[in-house]
């Protein structure tokens, strides 16, 4: 049985102190999730964290931490993800300039995301990456996250999220299918479109995407943690996740 997270950026506007935090860690629990995963936090100990996650019940299925973080400050995150028995961090995401884009340019990233890997092996913690829609945008005749799948090393996890890749004009359940074996958290976002054709973001199962089909790809791939994310939207965060929880809950076969 999968296990469902929620992505605490979500609701970073409430997790500024660690009282916050404490407060929507609680509301999240109650809601029925399994775990959260860490970002969009506020300044907190390490311990305080656990503290919390323990007093609640909950799981660490992921965080989202910088990639400076994960060069410069190797060790210590390796240690406060093994405290909250947490083994999967990811970044956000790489950036480039628009006028800077190229394939040598994301295959460079890619070498130096290999190299902080090899820092991460045998520690208990893997390192991933979360796509955007950019990753989609042809670099010299190839998209960069076919890029990223090819030749990011075997142990660099792939957090596929829905909307983006379908944000991007591609198929979700496509690209779960592309890395079974290593997406341990997929990313669930929905998509609708405006009278002004327009994207937004909005609750699991109230937007467009084809979420038969995407479950099935991620059962098939063996991920543990379907993780419930909006960005941004119309709804209160929590009553966002509220929402999106009990329509997975009711309506999904995970």
């Amino acid at each position: 049985m999968l296990k469902i997270g929620a992505q605490m950026y979500t609701a970073r506007e409430f997790c500024k102190t660690p009282a916050d935090i404490a407060k929507s860690c609680a509301r999240v629990k109650a809601m029925g999730y399994d775990g959260i995963q860490i970002s969009g936090f506020g300044p907190i100990e390490p311990a305080e964290v656990k503290r919390i996650l323990d007093g609640e019940g909950l799981a660490c299925a992921a965080t989202h931490i910088s990639l400076d973080r994960m060069k410069n400050d190797t060790q210590a995150a390796i240690d406060e993800h093994l405290l909250w028995d947490c083994h999967y961090t990811a970044i956000g995401g790489f950036f480039p300039k628009a006028e800077d884009w190229s394939r040598a340019l994301w295959e460079n990233f890619i070498a130096d995301y290999n190299a902080v890997a090899a820092k991460f092996a045998g520690s208990g913690v893997a390192i991933g990456y979360h796509n955007h829609s950019h990753e989609l945008a042809p670099a010299e005749g190839v998209r960069p996250l076919d890029l990223l799948i090819e030749k990011l090393d075997p142990s660099v996890w792939m957090e596929i999220d829905t909307y983006w890749i379908a944000h991007g004009g591609s198929d979700p359940a496509a690209y779960i299918d592309k890395v079974a074996g290593r997406i341990p958290c997929v990313h669930f976002k929905d998509l609708t479109i405006t009278p002004k054709r327009e994207h937004k973001m909005t609750e699991i199962g109230d937007g467009n995407l084809n979420w038969p089909r995407i479950c099935t790809a991620v059962r098939n791939a063996g991920a543990e943690w379907v993780l419930v994310e909006r960005d941004n939207g119309e709804l209160d965060p929590f009553v966002s996740l509220q929402r999106s929880v009990e329509n997975i809950r009711a309506s999904f076969d995970l």
